[in-house]
């Protein structure tokens, strides 16, 4: 028997050719999906970003009052510039049952089948809500949807389940990290390297500082809280850019760190801002009264953390045919969403570590298959309701 195609594949040709990498606008895709949403029935809001030529979409169908189900994307998709493509990646290649291009699994895939359905669902007699939301700037760190959300919560929607359609391999996965995101601003003085130690090397000041980042790493690996559902049960401390210093005979009198904190829910980020201040005073202690440590956050998301017994869990589960999963070790916008008390899972087609953020990023059709017939299930219960 021939292997069905999926019906979102025209979609997913066209949300493939546009180039939506964050640091470019969104908004022939959204004017795109914005037609379709509108000629399928559906009332969409448009909400613009008011400093960039991006926007992220809010669509509903269906009978006032609270209750339905709320599906969720993102549009933006990570660069291709020092990737080794094989393959245009802003046109989307079948090869066997693999479907190539930039996006396909992070997650236009998903987006595809989320539009698809609502062309189905223009012509099915809904008794509760189908939602959809189409974000921006996720893959910088969920910036879009952050801006989004207070129009979105007031819509007055109260639905039942929101699924943000990350790929989890479609099982259902009830929680994943928060982050909060640093930079160190390290003073020193400058000087001539010959007379180094008269001076205070603001490089030095930061290499301390990432010893004291890796001092609270191993506190959180060694006696912080524990889940066991991730594959790295605890929260972790992550120094990754290092800038400072102009020339080998200068003594360097500023560097900036960089670094992550992804937390459990059961680690109060406030309270390691709290621990690391202290480890900056102690290490001052040791450096005259010109050195100096500035520490500015710059960004954060929630996590989510939604029990497995929750009713919106056993929903997923009965939309997926599959048991729920590991919790994701990436970040997702879910959290806004929980946040905002609407109750969210992820679950989407393709597999992160695989195929996420890859060149020749790639789905397997068979996937795409899998979650029409997941939102087809969707459908026909807000058909049912």
């Amino acid at each position: 028997m021939a292997q069905p195609v999926p019906g979102s594949l025209p979609v997913l040709e066209r949300l493939i050719a546009f180039p939506t990498v964050s640091a470019q606008s969104n908004l022939d895709l959204i004017d795109y999906a914005q037609a379709l949403l509108r000629g399928a029935g559906f009332q969409v809001t448009r909400l613009s970003d008011p400093s960039a030529p991006k926007a992220g979409l809010a669509a509903r169908l269906g009978p006032a009052g609270a209750g339905g189900v709320l599906l969720s994307a993102h549009s933006d998709v990570v660069p291709v510039e020092g990737q080794s493509w094989t393959r245009d990646p802003f046109r989307l290649t079948q090869e066997g049952r693999r479907l190539f291009g930039r996006g396909t699994t992070d997650m236009k895939g998903f987006l595809a089948a989320m539009l698809a359905l609502a062309q189905k669902a223009a012509r099915a007699d809904l008794r509760a809500p189908l939602m959809m939301v189409i974000s921006y700037d996720e893959e910088v760190g969920c910036k879009g949807i952050r801006q989004m959300m207070p129009a979105l919560t007031g819509l007055g929607w109260q639905p039942d389940l929101c699924i943000i359609g990350e790929p989890t391999e479609l099982r259902p996965t009830s929680g994943h990290k928060g982050k909060s995101v640093f930079h160190a601003h390290c003073k020193g003085e400058a000087g001539h390297s010959a007379q180094a130690p008269d001076f205070v090397n603001a490089l030095h000041l930061a290499a301390d500082l990432i010893a004291a980042l890796r001092a609270m790493q191993q506190d959180y690996r060694s006696h912080g809280a524990s889940d066991p559902a991730y594959a790295l049960p605890y929260s972790t401390v992550h120094a990754g850019v290092l800038q400072g210093g102009r020339s080998l005979n200068i003594v360097p009198d500023a560097a900036i760190l960089e670094f992550e904190l992804r937390h459990l829910a059961q680690d109060d980020p406030a309270l390691f801002k709290t621990q690391l201040q202290d480890r900056i005073a102690a290490i001052l202690r040791g450096y005259p009264d010109r050195a100096g440590v500035a520490i500015e956050q710059v960004n954060s998301y929630p996590g989510l953390d939604i029990a497995q017994d929750h009713p919106a869990m056993a929903l997923a589960t009965a939309f997926a045919h599959q048991p729920p999963g590991q919790k994701a070790g990436f970040g997702t916008e879910a959290g806004f969403f929980a946040a905002a008390g609407w109750p969210a899972v992820v679950c989407g087609p393709g597999n992160m570590a695989a195929q996420g953020h890859k060149p020749d990023e790639y789905l397997e059709i068979d996937q795409l298959n899998d979650c029409e017939q997941m939102l087809d299930r969707v459908l026909a219960h807000l058909h049912k309701y």
